[in-house]
């Protein structure tokens, strides 16, 4: 039976310094009772089926006689701070998971190994670009991307059906029909969208030709008072203009997934795919019967679906590595072409591989389907490592969304928020 991962992806960390320097690579490094070199591999717990990592295993130790690869699950909670320690040590995990808006930080502080040079081994030009962007810092590569995930809008069949409105392609599409829905049903809420849904906004920013926060020579500054912000934040006003959700409070404030959509009358929303199935759990454990369809969130013509926020995971090395040839060997199975289309079938489509070729066929009419139609459109938020700064609370970019959609001029509400993404992300 295939396993399907449950997941919580694209969470910002905050980093710290790490105090490291290169080590020889292959030198004298750990080894097991048997005298076999070690090579230390650490994954998030339910991020690596046990299967695939097993066959991925079994292969490389069949090329490399007197090694084992010896895997390591960490937990989610606390890993920041235990990857820091490991790094700033003589003997780290070769390999290492890590959360692809944490990469440039542990890459700026020197906790890994530049792979630059390894991008033809490592199948650099068969990733998806827009993951491949939060493994790489001024220019140079610290990872390999993995896997990722991103949001779609998720509706109720029968409300859709009742009020004649099928799934739309464009944002005139899709405003069109959930004013039809609010037209015919008075019952429905047409779409659930919290005030400070904010990686939602980030990608109707990004559909705009805007971003969150720009390089300015050896600065950063902030993307909110620009006239980019502003068109994507009033079309974020109209479609929150049709949900009875907070204008200050985010997706998980309620969780939308669990404690709003199961409750009903909610005609669509906005979600990954774990909340997607929490969704459906929620209604059957309370005796009823989800009937949802997915589409991608619409983009501004009919030829490319909207922007969205590509969460995931990077496979980097640790510069203190004492296998570093043996680790990027490694790094060229599990992340080549061949296991990732494993990976992918492992997971039944319920996350996106590195390779867009790699891709498990996802059923028609699934979460995965419309998943992976949006990925051709996925981004990543500002790669810098004072990024995360940014996203700890009060973040500016949720407090920007309130204040627009409380009335206040966007231009001056950017101007705000962009005081503070300035002093944060250009923070030391």
């Amino acid at each position: 039976m295939k396993r399907k991962l449950v997941i919580a992806v694209g969470v910002a960390a905050m980093m710290t310094g790490i105090a490291a320097c290169g080590g020889d690579s292959d030198a004298e490094g750990a080894k097991d009772k048997d005298g076999n070199k070690v090579l230390k591999v650490w994954v998030m717990d339910g991020s690596a089926p046990d299967a695939w990592i097993k066959e991925v295993n079994k292969e490389f130790e069949a090329k490399h006689e007197g090694v084992k690869v010896e895997v390591e699950e960490q937990k989610w909670n606390g890993i920041q701070e235990k990857v820091t320690t490991a790094l700033s040590e003589d003997t780290p995990p070769d390999v290492i998971e890590l959360g692809n808006t944490q990469t440039a930080g542990y890459a700026a502080t020197e906790g890994l190994a530049d792979l630059t040079g390894d991008k033809d081994k490592l199948g650099y030009d068969g990733w998806n670009k827009g993951m491949v962007a939060s493994a790489e810092l001024d220019g140079k590569l610290y990872a390999a991307p993995w896997y990722a995930a991103n949001r779609v809008v998720i509706y109720d069949k029968k409300i859709f059906k009742d009020a004649g409105v099928e799934a739309p392609t464009t944002r005139e599409e899709w405003l069109d029909g959930l004013k039809k829905i609010k037209k015919s049903n008075d019952k429905a809420q047409p779409i659930y969208l919290p005030g400070q849904s904010w990686y939602v906004f980030a990608g109707l920013l990004w559909d705009e030709g805007g971003d969150l926060a720009t390089q300015d020579g050896d600065k950063w500054k902030g993307g909110l008072a620009t006239d980019e912000a502003a068109s994507a934040m009033n079309f974020y006003k109209e479609l929150q203009s049709l949900s009875k959700a907070p204008k200050d409070k985010d997706e998980a404030t309620p969780q939308q997934s669990t404690d709003i959509v199961p409750k009903g009358n909610v005609a669509s929303w906005i979600g990954l795919g774990w909340e997607a199935g929490g969704a459906v759990a929620a209604i059957e454990k309370a005796g009823g019967k989800a009937d949802f369809g997915y589409f991608p969130i619409p983009g501004k013509t009919a030829d490319k679906p909207g922007s969205v926020f590509l969460g995931g995971s990077n496979l980097a090395i640790a510069e203190r590595s004492k296998h570093k040839d043996l680790a990027k060997e490694w790094l060229a199975l599990a992340a080549g072409k061949k296991q990732m289309a494993k990976y992918s079938e492992e997971v039944a489509g319920g996350l996106l591989p590195n390779n867009d070729d790699a891709q498990f066929t996802p059923e028609a009419g699934s979460f995965a389907e419309a998943m992976a139609k949006s990925a051709v459109s996925g981004k990543v938020t500002p790669v810098t490592p004072g990024w995360a700064n940014v996203e700890t609370e009060p973040n500016p970019v949720k407090e920007y969304m309130s204040k627009v959609l409380k009335g206040e001029d966007p231009k001056k509400a950017g101007e705000a928020a962009d005081k503070v993404i300035n002093e944060r992300i250009n923070r030391k």
